[in-house]
């Protein structure tokens, strides 16, 4: 059976596009380099929005990144059921792009926050989660100056009610986000904004845990199931 081929988009100012990548290839599936000009998914079973600055962050985080020609490729496709992860700036261009509610701003104190964060799962059953179990504790990388995510009252209501929330920061809140929200996903599942790193921490030699790798083996062993 050929390998499960998972797209990884590089915007101008992407910083963790190939740490994605090696992530990917770790878990057992083909990392496939997109392009953000290009209008063709190249037919990709699962996508991911690495972390970085795209287009410099100019206006607000991930905010031109949402006109990229790829994104109107992608927002069709997630809305079909594609897989996509977006991690750190790709949870902002998730939100942006409206795939995702909320939004995440400049962190509580105005500083960048890079440290190694202990989360909690609090959702298993994503497409991107289903490797660990609910309650799990992971110490996963986070690196971010705009990561205090915030959404009205009714939202951040329906998020709880419908275990939208994926993860949760633990011990700490390190940039501030409302009810300690570390990612989240939409309606179906299919669509999880993440802003700790897990592609840094998915092999002893260079992260602070392996903990980050499910993520990646989650979406490849669902769609090898599928």
């Amino acid at each position: 059976m050929d390998a499960a081929r998972v797209g990884v988009i590089t915007f101008p100012g992407s910083l963790d596009d190939r740490d994605a990548a090696r992530a990917v290839r770790l878990a057992g599936a083909e990392p496939v380099a997109l392009w953000h000009a290009d209008h063709d998914l190249q037919g990709v079973d699962a996508v991911v929005l690495p972390g970085g600055f795209s287009y410099g962050d100019y206006l607000r985080a991930g905010a031109i990144s949402r006109f990229a020609p790829i994104m109107t490729e992608l927002v069709a496709a997630a809305g079909d059921g594609l897989p996509v992860l977006g991690i750190c700036n790709g949870f902002q261009v998730l939100c942006e792009s409206h795939l995702l509610p909320g939004a995440l701003l400049p962190n509580a104190g105005l500083h960048f926050v890079c440290r190694d964060q202990r989360l909690r799962v609090e959702n298993a059953e994503t497409s991107w989660t289903s490797e660990y179990r609910e309650g799990q504790e992971l110490v996963v990388p986070i690196k971010n100056r705009d990561g205090r995510f915030t959404a009205d009252p009714a939202t951040l209501k329906e998020l709880e009610e419908s275990g939208r929330i994926v993860a949760r920061y633990l011990d700490l809140n390190p940039n501030g986000s409302l009810d300690d929200i570390a990612g989240i996903c939409n309606e179906a599942g299919n669509v999880v904004g993440l802003m700790p790193h897990p592609e840094h921490a998915v092999e002893s030699l260079t992260g602070p845990s392996t903990d980050g790798l499910g993520f990646f083996t989650s979406i490849v062993k669902r769609l090898v199931s599928a």
